[in-house]
């Protein structure tokens, strides 16, 4: 891990700010409602400063969590979500392996093989290795950009298939509306590579989904993150 968050010439402690940005990317609120949860708890923030914190500390704190390991036994699901930017429309590109986990995103103007290969090359970079199998709906460019990029992938193109890509756009178009849409391409991009890290996680795997598993996972999720965050034990 690279050297620890730093709070400097920041008035509020460190608790407070961590607090603040985990409520605004973890659950479906706006910045306004941020602000009024915490002047509940006797905090006086304006929204600006949640907004200010988040784009400050949230990358800080995304970089800083463990990535789930890669496997030759992966599954990536890939699909892409329109997003409507300023009456323009832009895409959201989105990888997710077998048991829901968000591998990468990426948003771009283009819908076509271009912008699936940019989608691919951005996964194996990160993941380090290629998947045991690729799995899309039928849009014709994830095939073309799998024959340039890594031929050797089996790629099964089925709109039945791909439920678990599909089901992975609903946790941001409930942020989306709660944000009322966002303000350009660069914020969108800021704001689902810390959005997706934080979901990853607090949301437990498929096979841990019991009572008791459910609330460990969380309690283990709610350590890793102060530690990222630099709080005290």
């Amino acid at each position: 891990m690279s050297k620890p968050v730093s709070y400097k010439r920041h008035r509020f402690p460190p608790e407070i700010i961590a607090y603040a940005v985990w409520l605004y990317f973890r659950f479906p609120l706006s910045l306004r409602l941020v602000e009024e949860m915490l002047l509940e708890r006797g905090i006086v923030v304006s929204y600006e400063t949640v907004r200010r914190w988040a784009l400050k500390f949230g990358p800080d704190y995304a970089r800083r969590l463990r990535r789930k390991r890669p496997s030759r036994r992966d599954i990536w699901h890939l699909d892409e979500v329109v997003v409507t930017i300023s009456g323009k429309k832009h895409w959201l590109w989105r990888a997710v392996d077998q048991d829901g986990y968000v591998l990468d995103e990426v948003v771009q103007t283009r819908r076509d093989t271009k912008a699936a290969k940019r989608l691919l090359k951005r996964l194996l970079r990160k993941q380090g290795r290629p998947p045991r199998r690729l799995i899309t709906d039928k849009l014709g460019s994830y095939a073309a950009a799998r024959r340039h990029i890594m031929p050797e992938v089996e790629h099964r193109s089925h709109k039945g298939l791909n439920n678990r890509a599909e089901n992975s756009h609903l946790p941001f178009r409930r942020r989306e509306r709660a944000m009322q849409g966002f303000r350009s391409p660069r914020y969108l991009q800021r704001f689902v590579s810390v959005f997706s890290a934080v979901r990853n996680l607090f949301v437990p795997p498929r096979s841990s989904r019991s009572a008791p598993a459910t609330r460990l996972h969380r309690l283990n999720a709610m350590a890793e993150w102060n530690a990222v965050a630099n709080l005290a034990a």
